[in-house]
């Protein structure tokens, strides 16, 4: 399986080198106040990409976090739980209750 594995990564990076080897023709970038950059078509490609995934994973940090403090509640309310069964003595079947003095 590790064999497959490294073979699929080693053909994905060959295709991604191969596509970034086509795509080195530079490309104009004009944003306003009449400024410009120019740069290569795969470094504005993977510029953009890497914004994406960063504004990604910024959307996705509040739902985390919020999920971090649901887990937090529920594991101090499990706690809770846990030690108040822990102090409930349970009878067993036929035996007299028990009376705490």
């Amino acid at each position: 399986m590790r064999i497959v594995t490294w073979t699929l990564r080693l053909i994905i990076f060959l295709f991604l080198l191969a596509f970034a080897a086509k795509n080195v023709a530079p490309v104009t970038l004009n944003f306003y106040f009449d400024l410009s950059w120019q740069a290569p078509l795969v470094v504005v490609l993977l510029g953009f990409f890497a914004a994406g995934a960063l504004f990604g994973l910024i959307a996705m940090l509040s739902v985390l976090l919020r999920q971090r403090r649901e887990i937090h509640r529920l594991r101090r309310e499990v706690r809770g739980h846990a030690k108040a069964a822990e102090t409930v003595r349970v009878a067993e079947p036929g035996s007299p209750p028990a009376v705490d003095a």
